[in-house]
């Protein structure tokens, strides 16, 4: 596994489209501006993705010039200055595959929380809403709706069907009996 402790979480400032150029699969390729240093006056960053999920204010991790990362067959490769589309690209965004976390969708930037700082190395694992590195056992916990939320399984999805039904029937018992009672 590459050494993620080289990534930085950053903020996209701005994302452009590359013209009519496509990336790997026919998607089009976006340049985004991205602020990776904690410091707003500093020389923003450019990376060229064909990911789909990118927007102006998302909180991601790049790889910079310099980081590695594991490639297709396995080998751990450095990230270099390339120009992809016509545009020069200073690093890689991350996916939740490069970051070694489970869950998300490999080519898709990883989105990250903000209360994660700009410039700061990513969390070790994919982070839930409001949560930072926190034991597995508080992450079972199910969370509000949102960008970050678990999926059910299929017990808890039977236990809130059996509660709702339950729920129902007593409804429909308490509205019977006052109607009786009125009579």
């Amino acid at each position: 596994m590459a050494d993620i402790s080289e990534y930085r979480i950053g903020v996209i400032v701005s994302v452009e489209d590359c013209g009519t150029c496509k990336g790997k699969g026919g998607k089009s390729l976006k340049a985004c501006k991205i602020q990776v240093n904690p410091d707003e006056s500093a020389e923003l960053t450019t990376v060229v993705t064909s990911a789909t999920n990118v927007r102006e204010g998302s909180r991601i991790v790049v790889a910079p010039v310099g980081a590695s990362f594991i490639d297709k067959e396995g080998e751990e490769r450095p990230v270099t200055k390339a120009t992809v589309g016509g545009v020069v690209s200073e690093g890689m965004l991350c996916d939740s595959t490069m970051l070694g976390w489970t869950g998300g969708a490999k080519g898709i930037a990883v989105q990250i929380p903000e209360e994660f700082s700009v410039g700061s190395a990513p969390p070790s694992s994919k982070p839930r809403k409001g949560e930072h590195d926190k034991p597995s056992a508080e992450a079972d916990k199910p969370l509000e709706g949102g960008l970050f939320e678990r999926k059910l399984t299929k017990e808890e999805k039977k236990k809130i069907a059996e509660e709702k039904r339950k729920a129902k029937k007593a409804a429909k018992e308490a509205k019977k009996a006052a109607e009786e009672a009125n009579k």
